[in-house]
Protein backbone atom coordinates (compact mmCIF):
# COMPACT_ATOMS: atom_id res chain seq x y z
CA UNK A 1 0.00 0.00 0.00
CA UNK A 2 0.94 3.55 -0.52
CA UNK A 3 2.59 4.04 3.12
CA UNK A 4 4.46 0.86 2.69
CA UNK A 5 6.03 2.08 -0.82
CA UNK A 6 7.19 5.48 0.78
CA UNK A 7 8.90 3.96 3.50
CA UNK A 8 10.42 1.46 1.26
CA UNK A 9 11.47 3.40 -1.57
CA UNK A 10 12.94 6.59 0.54
CA UNK A 11 14.74 4.24 3.07
CA UNK A 12 16.63 3.23 0.05
CA UNK A 13 17.90 6.37 -1.35
CA UNK A 14 18.04 8.25 2.12
CA UNK A 15 21.44 7.85 2.84
CA UNK A 16 22.94 9.23 -1.23
CA UNK A 17 20.71 11.93 -0.82
CA UNK A 18 22.15 12.85 2.08
CA UNK A 19 25.47 12.21 1.32
CA UNK A 20 24.57 14.43 -1.75
CA UNK A 21 24.55 17.12 1.05
CA UNK A 22 27.00 16.35 3.52
CA UNK A 23 29.37 13.40 3.20
CA UNK A 24 29.58 12.88 6.96
CA UNK A 25 25.95 12.26 7.10
CA UNK A 26 25.15 8.51 8.49
CA UNK A 27 21.71 6.99 7.84
CA UNK A 28 20.68 4.03 10.11
CA UNK A 29 16.96 2.27 9.14
CA UNK A 30 15.66 1.00 12.27
CA UNK A 31 11.98 -1.08 11.53
CA UNK A 32 9.99 -1.00 15.20
CA UNK A 33 6.89 -3.78 15.65
CA UNK A 34 5.10 -4.65 17.97
CA UNK A 35 5.61 -7.40 20.61
CA UNK A 36 3.46 -9.92 19.20
CA UNK A 37 4.03 -9.29 15.45
CA UNK A 38 5.62 -11.88 13.65
CA UNK A 39 7.21 -9.73 11.00
CA UNK A 40 11.01 -9.24 11.34
CA UNK A 41 12.45 -5.67 12.50
CA UNK A 42 15.31 -4.00 14.59
CA UNK A 43 13.05 -3.56 17.52
CA UNK A 44 9.89 -4.26 19.61
CA UNK A 45 7.79 -1.48 21.16
CA UNK A 46 3.84 -2.05 22.83
CA UNK A 47 2.25 -0.42 19.68
CA UNK A 48 -1.14 -1.10 21.57
CA UNK A 49 -0.63 0.60 25.21
CA UNK A 50 1.88 3.54 22.96
CA UNK A 51 -1.42 4.31 21.31
CA UNK A 52 -3.69 5.37 24.45
CA UNK A 53 -0.66 6.52 26.19
CA UNK A 54 -0.04 9.97 27.27
CA UNK A 55 2.11 12.65 25.45
CA UNK A 56 4.47 12.44 28.86
CA UNK A 57 4.57 8.39 28.86
CA UNK A 58 5.29 8.53 24.86
CA UNK A 59 8.01 10.63 24.73
CA UNK A 60 9.70 8.70 27.52
CA UNK A 61 9.30 5.57 25.66
CA UNK A 62 10.89 7.75 22.42
CA UNK A 63 13.95 9.19 24.27
CA UNK A 64 14.79 5.29 25.29
CA UNK A 65 13.98 3.91 21.42
CA UNK A 66 15.84 6.58 19.85
CA UNK A 67 19.82 7.13 19.14
CA UNK A 68 20.49 10.26 21.29
CA UNK A 69 21.24 13.48 19.47
CA UNK A 70 20.09 11.96 16.43
CA UNK A 71 17.72 13.51 13.59
CA UNK A 72 14.58 11.12 13.96
CA UNK A 73 12.45 10.51 10.96
CA UNK A 74 9.46 9.15 12.06
CA UNK A 75 6.90 7.59 9.56
CA UNK A 76 4.67 6.39 11.95
CA UNK A 77 2.40 8.28 14.03
CA UNK A 78 2.10 5.05 15.86
CA UNK A 79 5.30 5.03 17.26
CA UNK A 80 6.53 7.50 19.58
CA UNK A 81 7.91 10.54 19.10
CA UNK A 82 12.03 11.63 19.11
CA UNK A 83 13.48 14.88 21.23
CA UNK A 84 14.47 16.30 17.55
CA UNK A 85 11.98 14.66 14.59
CA UNK A 86 10.67 14.76 11.26
CA UNK A 87 7.27 13.19 10.63
CA UNK A 88 5.43 12.19 7.53
CA UNK A 89 1.74 13.30 7.50
CA UNK A 90 0.38 11.34 4.64
CA UNK A 91 -3.09 12.59 5.16
CA UNK A 92 -5.57 13.21 7.91
CA UNK A 93 -8.12 10.26 7.16
CA UNK A 94 -7.91 8.81 10.66
CA UNK A 95 -9.16 12.37 12.17
CA UNK A 96 -12.07 12.42 9.03
CA UNK A 97 -13.74 8.87 8.46
CA UNK A 98 -15.30 7.14 11.04
CA UNK A 99 -14.16 3.71 9.46
CA UNK A 100 -10.59 4.41 9.80
CA UNK A 101 -8.08 3.32 12.10
CA UNK A 102 -8.90 5.69 15.25
CA UNK A 103 -5.81 8.44 15.11
CA UNK A 104 -3.21 8.04 17.99
CA UNK A 105 -4.16 9.80 21.05
CA UNK A 106 -0.98 12.35 20.82
CA UNK A 107 -0.37 12.61 17.49
CA UNK A 108 -1.87 15.75 16.67
CA UNK A 109 0.33 17.47 20.06
CA UNK A 110 3.01 15.26 18.90
CA UNK A 111 2.80 16.91 15.24
CA UNK A 112 2.33 20.44 16.69
CA UNK A 113 5.70 19.74 18.40
CA UNK A 114 7.78 18.37 15.74
CA UNK A 115 10.93 20.11 14.86
CA UNK A 116 9.32 19.20 10.86
CA UNK A 117 6.48 18.05 9.01
CA UNK A 118 6.63 16.70 5.89
CA UNK A 119 3.41 16.33 3.88
CA UNK A 120 2.56 14.45 0.21
CA UNK A 121 0.63 16.92 -1.26
CA UNK A 122 -0.40 20.41 -1.18
CA UNK A 123 -3.74 19.46 0.19
CA UNK A 124 -2.51 17.33 2.85
CA UNK A 125 -0.47 20.44 3.86
CA UNK A 126 -3.09 22.63 3.88
CA UNK A 127 -5.60 19.73 6.12
CA UNK A 128 -2.80 19.38 8.32
CA UNK A 129 -2.63 22.96 9.45
CA UNK A 130 -6.35 22.99 8.95
CA UNK A 131 -7.97 20.54 11.01
CA UNK A 132 -4.48 19.42 13.38
CA UNK A 133 -2.60 23.35 13.93
CA UNK A 134 0.44 22.14 11.86
CA UNK A 135 2.43 25.11 11.04
CA UNK A 136 4.32 25.48 8.17
CA UNK A 137 4.68 21.63 6.75
CA UNK A 138 6.54 21.34 4.29
CA UNK A 139 5.45 19.33 1.10
CA UNK A 140 7.58 16.67 -0.76
CA UNK A 141 5.41 14.72 -3.26
CA UNK A 142 5.88 11.21 -3.58
CA UNK A 143 7.30 9.28 -6.62
CA UNK A 144 6.91 7.03 -8.93
CA UNK A 145 8.58 3.60 -9.25
CA UNK A 146 10.64 3.23 -12.67
CA UNK A 147 9.19 0.04 -13.01
CA UNK A 148 6.05 1.69 -13.82
CA UNK A 149 7.58 3.81 -16.03
CA UNK A 150 9.19 1.12 -18.23
CA UNK A 151 6.32 -1.43 -17.77
CA UNK A 152 5.29 -3.92 -20.59
CA UNK A 153 2.01 -5.73 -20.67
CA UNK A 154 1.94 -8.78 -18.32
CA UNK A 155 1.63 -11.88 -20.38
CA UNK A 156 -1.46 -13.22 -21.75
CA UNK A 157 -0.78 -16.63 -19.56
CA UNK A 158 -0.04 -14.44 -16.18
CA UNK A 159 -3.14 -12.61 -16.50
CA UNK A 160 -5.45 -15.47 -17.36
CA UNK A 161 -4.18 -17.03 -13.97
CA UNK A 162 -5.67 -13.97 -12.43
CA UNK A 163 -9.08 -14.62 -14.28
CA UNK A 164 -8.48 -11.60 -17.07
CA UNK A 165 -9.20 -13.30 -20.50
CA UNK A 166 -9.41 -10.03 -22.35
CA UNK A 167 -9.54 -6.16 -21.59
CA UNK A 168 -10.36 -4.80 -18.51
CA UNK A 169 -10.69 -1.86 -16.53
CA UNK A 170 -8.18 -1.56 -13.18
CA UNK A 171 -8.78 -0.64 -9.91
CA UNK A 172 -5.97 -0.74 -7.07
CA UNK A 173 -6.29 0.22 -3.91
CA UNK A 174 -8.08 -0.22 -0.09
CA UNK A 175 -11.89 -0.43 0.33
CA UNK A 176 -12.46 2.16 3.08
CA UNK A 177 -15.31 4.19 2.52
CA UNK A 178 -12.91 7.46 1.16
CA UNK A 179 -12.58 4.99 -1.84
CA UNK A 180 -16.13 5.69 -3.28
CA UNK A 181 -16.53 2.37 -4.24
CA UNK A 182 -20.01 2.24 -4.05
CA UNK A 183 -20.13 4.94 -6.70
CA UNK A 184 -17.99 2.85 -9.01
CA UNK A 185 -20.17 -0.82 -8.13
CA UNK A 186 -22.88 1.91 -9.25
CA UNK A 187 -21.31 2.82 -12.77
CA UNK A 188 -20.28 -0.15 -14.09
CA UNK A 189 -23.28 -1.61 -14.98
CA UNK A 190 -23.08 1.49 -17.36
CA UNK A 191 -19.92 0.77 -19.18
CA UNK A 192 -20.97 -2.93 -19.37
CA UNK A 193 -23.73 -2.50 -21.43
CA UNK A 194 -21.49 -0.86 -24.22
CA UNK A 195 -18.49 -3.25 -23.56
CA UNK A 196 -19.85 -6.10 -22.63
CA UNK A 197 -16.75 -8.06 -23.00
CA UNK A 198 -15.14 -5.67 -20.49
CA UNK A 199 -14.05 -6.83 -16.58
CA UNK A 200 -13.74 -4.56 -13.98
CA UNK A 201 -10.85 -6.16 -12.32
CA UNK A 202 -10.13 -4.83 -8.27
CA UNK A 203 -7.32 -5.28 -6.63
CA UNK A 204 -6.52 -5.14 -3.21
CA UNK A 205 -6.54 -6.84 0.59
CA UNK A 206 -10.01 -8.89 0.88
CA UNK A 207 -12.26 -6.37 2.76
CA UNK A 208 -16.69 -6.82 3.68
CA UNK A 209 -17.27 -3.82 1.47
CA UNK A 210 -15.87 -4.77 -1.43
CA UNK A 211 -16.79 -8.18 -1.09
CA UNK A 212 -20.74 -6.92 -1.01
CA UNK A 213 -20.75 -4.70 -3.81
CA UNK A 214 -19.26 -6.72 -6.39
CA UNK A 215 -18.89 -10.72 -5.46
CA UNK A 216 -21.30 -11.92 -8.53
CA UNK A 217 -21.30 -8.46 -10.00
CA UNK A 218 -21.20 -9.25 -13.73
CA UNK A 219 -17.93 -8.79 -15.11
CA UNK A 220 -16.46 -8.02 -11.93
CA UNK A 221 -13.33 -9.65 -10.32
CA UNK A 222 -11.77 -9.82 -7.28
CA UNK A 223 -7.94 -10.02 -7.22
CA UNK A 224 -7.19 -10.17 -4.00
CA UNK A 225 -3.49 -8.48 -2.54
CA UNK A 226 -0.98 -9.23 -5.72
CA UNK A 227 2.80 -9.71 -5.10
CA UNK A 228 4.72 -6.33 -5.70
CA UNK A 229 6.30 -7.65 -8.57
CA UNK A 230 2.71 -8.27 -10.34
CA UNK A 231 1.36 -4.75 -10.64
CA UNK A 232 3.37 -2.58 -12.97
CA UNK A 233 3.13 -4.99 -15.69
CA UNK A 234 -0.72 -5.59 -14.67
CA UNK A 235 -1.09 -1.92 -14.99
CA UNK A 236 0.72 -1.63 -18.34
CA UNK A 237 -2.11 -3.94 -19.89
CA UNK A 238 -5.34 -2.57 -18.42
CA UNK A 239 -7.45 -0.73 -21.20
CA UNK A 240 -7.77 2.12 -18.30
CA UNK A 241 -7.09 2.98 -14.36
CA UNK A 242 -10.06 4.11 -12.02
CA UNK A 243 -10.18 6.11 -9.55
CA UNK A 244 -12.90 7.44 -7.69
CA UNK A 245 -11.89 8.45 -4.38
CA UNK A 246 -13.55 11.69 -2.71
CA UNK A 247 -10.24 11.34 -0.46
CA UNK A 248 -6.81 10.80 -0.92
CA UNK A 249 -3.49 12.24 0.46
CA UNK A 250 -1.62 11.46 -2.62
CA UNK A 251 -3.09 9.18 -4.91
CA UNK A 252 -0.32 6.81 -5.99
CA UNK A 253 -2.31 4.27 -8.42
CA UNK A 254 -3.60 7.45 -10.57
CA UNK A 255 0.09 7.99 -10.97
CA UNK A 256 1.23 4.72 -11.51
CA UNK A 257 -0.92 4.09 -14.74
CA UNK A 258 -0.06 7.67 -15.95
CA UNK A 259 3.41 6.45 -15.66
CA UNK A 260 2.58 2.98 -17.71
CA UNK A 261 0.66 5.08 -20.32
CA UNK A 262 -2.99 3.68 -19.67
CA UNK A 263 -5.37 6.18 -18.91
CA UNK A 264 -6.67 7.53 -15.93
CA UNK A 265 -10.20 8.60 -14.73
CA UNK A 266 -10.04 10.03 -11.21
CA UNK A 267 -12.66 11.82 -9.02
CA UNK A 268 -12.00 15.42 -9.20
CA UNK A 269 -11.22 15.77 -5.70
CA UNK A 270 -8.99 16.11 -2.27
CA UNK A 271 -4.82 15.40 -3.62
CA UNK A 272 -6.15 13.95 -7.10
CA UNK A 273 -6.44 16.95 -9.52
CA UNK A 274 -2.64 18.07 -7.83
CA UNK A 275 -1.20 14.70 -8.70
CA UNK A 276 -3.09 13.75 -12.02
CA UNK A 277 -2.74 17.76 -13.43
CA UNK A 278 -4.05 17.30 -17.62
CA UNK A 279 -2.61 13.59 -17.53
CA UNK A 280 -5.58 11.60 -16.73
CA UNK A 281 -9.43 12.50 -16.53
CA UNK A 282 -11.03 14.10 -13.76
CA UNK A 283 -14.67 13.92 -12.94
CA UNK A 284 -17.10 14.04 -10.90
CA UNK A 285 -16.66 11.41 -7.87
CA UNK A 286 -20.74 10.06 -9.04
CA UNK A 287 -22.04 7.27 -10.55
CA UNK A 288 -23.23 8.89 -14.06
CA UNK A 289 -19.74 10.97 -14.27
CA UNK A 290 -17.64 8.27 -13.47
CA UNK A 291 -18.92 5.52 -16.30
CA UNK A 292 -19.17 8.58 -18.64
CA UNK A 293 -15.32 9.18 -18.25
CA UNK A 294 -14.39 5.86 -18.44
CA UNK A 295 -16.67 5.12 -21.31
CA UNK A 296 -14.85 8.14 -23.16
CA UNK A 297 -11.10 6.96 -22.57
CA UNK A 298 -12.10 3.39 -23.48
CA UNK A 299 -13.67 5.04 -26.85
CA UNK A 300 -9.86 5.80 -27.95
CA UNK A 301 -8.66 8.44 -30.35
CA UNK A 302 -6.17 11.26 -30.88
CA UNK A 303 -7.44 13.06 -27.82
CA UNK A 304 -6.98 9.52 -25.54
CA UNK A 305 -3.51 9.24 -27.07
CA UNK A 306 -2.68 13.01 -26.34
CA UNK A 307 -3.79 12.13 -22.55
CA UNK A 308 -1.89 9.34 -22.50
CA UNK A 309 1.27 11.36 -24.09
CA UNK A 310 0.66 14.16 -21.06
CA UNK A 311 0.10 11.65 -18.16
CA UNK A 312 3.44 9.66 -19.16
CA UNK A 313 5.52 12.97 -19.18
CA UNK A 314 3.94 14.50 -15.89
CA UNK A 315 4.62 11.12 -14.28
CA UNK A 316 8.09 11.31 -15.36
CA UNK A 317 8.51 14.30 -12.91
CA UNK A 318 7.00 12.37 -9.61
CA UNK A 319 10.87 11.28 -9.44
CA UNK A 320 12.04 8.88 -6.19
CA UNK A 321 15.19 10.55 -5.97
CA UNK A 322 13.76 13.90 -6.56
CA UNK A 323 11.64 13.30 -3.28
CA UNK A 324 14.34 11.67 -0.97
CA UNK A 325 16.50 15.01 -1.99
CA UNK A 326 13.71 17.05 -0.53
CA UNK A 327 13.46 15.00 2.56
CA UNK A 328 17.05 14.89 2.88
CA UNK A 329 16.83 19.32 2.69
CA UNK A 330 14.80 18.37 5.73
CA UNK A 331 17.28 16.82 7.83
CA UNK A 332 20.10 18.36 7.14
CA UNK A 333 18.38 21.70 8.14
CA UNK A 334 18.08 20.32 11.44
CA UNK A 335 21.36 18.33 11.91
Amino acid sequence: MGAQVYEEQLAARAQSALTAIDPQWQVQRRIIRSMRSPLPGTGRLPMGWLAGAGERGRAAVGRLAYPRHAVVHRTSLELPPAPLEVVTLHDVVAWRFADESAPVRSAAAELRRAAAVICVSEFSAGEAHDLLGVRNPVVVPNGVDPAFLDAVAAPTEVLAGLGLTGPFVLHAGGAATRKNLDALAQAWPLVRREHPDLTLALAGPPHPRRDALFSGMPGARLLGRLPDPLVPGLVAAASAIVVPSTYEGFGLPALEGMAAGVPVVAARCAALPEVVGDGGLLVDPEPVALAQGLLDVLAGGPDVADLVRRGRERAGGFTWERSAAGHAAVWAALG
